[in-house]
């Protein structure tokens, strides 16, 4: 992991990203950053926003600059407590998602296949964000990992369950999405 880069975001962000591809160790990071910063907030601060790679700091820009959060922030870096494991859950699927056939086929594998790999992934949830309810997990394994489709398919049914690249979701809404399809 290589040290944080941080981004001025308008008059009152500071965006701290530890790394391009998400990761347990980047995410770990995040998280012990956003902990750090929940303990010992930085003067000014506001809300802060945790994701895949990176955290959000928002601040009150009468009260304080890009440069004093910076520093603020630099100052608590490796103070966050690690991060603690969250509750597990387990969440019944059936495999009978309208892509699953080109899954298996842009894989490589047989549909069984698919499912078995689908099921042998460690997920965890990495940010909760886009639409209510909908937790980001990673942990997808590496050989069902597709990008996202070319284009959206409407009428994307709540409680499917998605995937692209290292990404799963189930849906809690019916919308559209360029992700997989692989059951409910």
């Amino acid at each position: 992991m290589t040290e944080p880069v941080f981004r001025p975001v308008s008059d009152c962000g500071l965006l701290v990203e530890f790394g391009a591809v998400i990761s347990d160790p980047v995410h770990g990071a995040v998280l012990a950053l956003d902990g750090a910063l929940a303990a010992d907030p930085v003067p000014g601060q506001v809300e802060v926003v945790p994701a895949y790679v990176n955290v959000m700091v928002v601040f009150d820009p009468l009260v304080t600059d890009h440069a004093a959060v910076t520093q603020a922030v630099r100052a608590r870096l490796g103070r966050g407590a690690a991060a603690r494991r969250g509750r597990v859950h387990e969440v019944p699927v059936v495999h009978d998602g309208r892509d699953l056939e080109a899954v298996a086929l842009q894989a490589g594998l047989t549909v069984e296949a698919v499912v078995e790999s689908h099921l042998s992934g460690d997920y965890s949830v990495y940010l909760y964000g886009f639409a209510p309810g909908y937790a980001y997990l990673g942990g997808v394994p590496e050989a069902i990992r597709l990008p996202r489709k070319d284009a959206p398919v409407r009428g994307v049914a709540a409680g499917s369950v998605i995937i692209a690249g290292a990404q799963c979701i189930v849906t809690t809404l019916t919308m559209p999405t360029g992700w997989w399809v692989i059951g409910h």
